[in-house]
């Protein structure tokens, strides 16, 4: 097959590659040449090559290197001298097969002219068609787009559902602007966005600016243009196409992960100490179930501030945040309660108090090296991404090297795209399935894992099966886990090399496309 004959870089074959940092610690000449090429395409674009960057790391198995206690005392199996026929393919996968970019104009309530940057990157159609949300947020860019949609192809074939992936968003700030003028901007935004979507083709979701509200806004001019009530878009409300569970699946997802591994250690979430960021969606649906669980919280924040509270946030206070938070304008120093201390400018993670277990759940890149060594100075033994890449690079190595239990986003808060996977799934045959009926079906997907899973020893009595959000990630933790053992790695390692072997091999069949 023609992509897998060789790997070339501006025409030649296994070229030299720079020596920055970007290639530091790949030693593979075929792996290293796949990288310069892609940070020669793309210099300026930091968020998608750290992103590139990290998947590759984890198919290298460097981490298990840096691992102080490997699954099995043997050399570590780097996937492209167990593969090397999927090294190309994975050159291919780090280009998006169409990225779009667009103008949206719109009048503000002043009646001004106002005109915003949108975008969808399509990056794979190789196991499904392109699924992936959309963001409104003031500070995006096309990086940030292609890093989200980069991380999104892993994380939906972790899933196991027949979902390809892409991202999109724009640059509109939806904070302090009126209803009338998310309105009137997110129909600008889909008259342009509707060309390139459909239940067959792409199907956006909701992220980060863009919840409930801007769905209902979105899916309502689809219609509007098409004449078409069909699944383009999940995340929808139950009255028009929506699937139960599907606002808490995120966060809850995140701790039922967490959950699956401490059950391996024969540990639970009572009584562990956590520090969750953010205060959006995914945030509090992880303080709820970490709550439900007998943790204690003890911080979350927003892009201005944290708020501290020593004896733990009550499921009181939650409801606050959350009533706080439902409005865009919504500011989490407005929170008052009984010893709770806001503090402006900065993040939690600089706390110096006993923490068990850390849930970073804002942005991309929030977690650095410098707040990494706090975390585990104070005691943190678990990290879980509740958001997409908020640990940097260094951050995540010096977890890996001190023994830091480490579940990456693509696994641990992929229990959302899954419930919008089987939204697509209701949608597809015009039916609406009732919450035992959805579990029901992520069950069957979980007993599919499993059986892969269970070539490598884990017997079927040590799931559990007893609610959708539980099946899902703990379908998720096994494939992981199973790679792991594989290839001698860690679980965050695990599920990238899971993911990538997945999506690559569809790649692999389907050829030069």
């Amino acid at each position: 097959m023609p992509v897998a004959a060789q790997v070339v870089v501006n025409g030649a074959s296994n070229g030299a590659a720079v020596d920055n940092e970007f290639l530091q610690g790949i030693t593979n000449k075929g792996l290293r040449a796949v990288l310069a090429q892609v940070q020669e395409r793309d210099p300026h674009q930091p968020e998608f090559l750290a992103a590139v960057k990290e998947v590759a790391t984890a198919l290298a198995v460097l981490s298990a290197r840096c691992c102080p206690q490997p699954v099995f005392d043997r050399r570590p199996e780097p996937v492209f001298e167990k593969r090397p026929e999927m090294l190309p393919v994975f050159g291919m996968m780090c280009e998006p097969e169409r990225a779009i970019v667009f103008r949206v104009p719109w009048l503000d309530d002043a009646g001004n002219l106002r005109v915003n940057r949108g975008y969808r990157v399509q990056f794979s159609s190789a196991i499904g068609p392109y699924k992936g949300g959309l963001r409104f947020r003031k500070d995006l860019t096309l990086s940030v787009i292609k890093f989200l949609g980069f991380e999104q192809m892993f994380k939906n074939a972790l899933t196991t559902l027949p979902m390809g992936a892409g991202k999109g968003g724009s640059d509109f700030d939806p904070k302090d602007k009126s209803d009338a003028e998310i309105q009137r901007f997110c129909q600008s935004f889909m008259t342009e966005l509707y060309r390139h979507i459909g239940a067959h083709t792409d199907v956006p979701a909701g992220d980060i600016g863009v919840g409930g509200r801007e769905i209902g806004y979105l899916f309502g001019q689809y219609k509007r243009i098409t004449a078409l009530h069909t699944g383009a878009l999940t995340g929808k409300g139950l009255d028009y196409g929506g699937s139960q569970i599907r606002p808490e699946a995120t966060g809850f997802g995140t701790v039922i992960f967490a959950l699956a591994v401490l059950k391996d250690e024969g540990k639970s979430l009572k009584g562990k100490r956590c520090i969750v960021t953010g205060s959006g969606n995914v945030a509090q649906y992880c303080v709820m179930k970490l709550l439900e669980e007998g943790a204690t919280v003890l911080a979350m924040s927003d892009s201005l501030g944290y708020v501290y509270k020593p004896d733990g946030f009550t499921m009181a206070d939650l409801e606050q945040v959350m009533a706080i938070k439902s409005r865009h304008s919504g500011k989490l120093r407005d929170f008052k309660a009984p010893g709770a201390q806001y503090v402006e400018g900065r993040k939690p993670w600089e706390l110096n108090v006993p923490v068990d277990m850390a849930y970073p759940c804002a942005t991309q890149h929030e977690l650095n090296l410098e707040d990494a060594t706090n975390l585990f100075k104070n005691g943190c033994k678990y990290v879980f991404e509740g958001a997409n890449m908020p640990s940097t690079d260094r951050a995540i190595a010096f977890f890996h090297k001190n023994g830091v239990v480490f579940g990456n986003g693509k696994a641990a808060n992929a229990g959302g795209v899954a419930v919008s996977g089987l939204e697509m799934s209701q949608n597809r045959i015009g039916l609406q399935w009732s919450r035992e009926e959805v579990e029901a079906k992520l069950t069957d997907i979980m007993n599919t894992i499993y059986r892969t899973a269970k070539v490598i020893g884990f017997r079927e009595d040590r799931l559990n099966f007893d609610c959708l959000q539980r099946c899902t990630m703990n379908t998720i933790y096994r494939t992981a886990k199973a790679a792991s053992i594989e290839y001698n790695t860690t679980l965050d390692a695990g599920a990238n090399i899971a993911a990538f072997l997945r999506v690559g091999e569809a790649v692999l069949a389907q050829g030069a496309v």
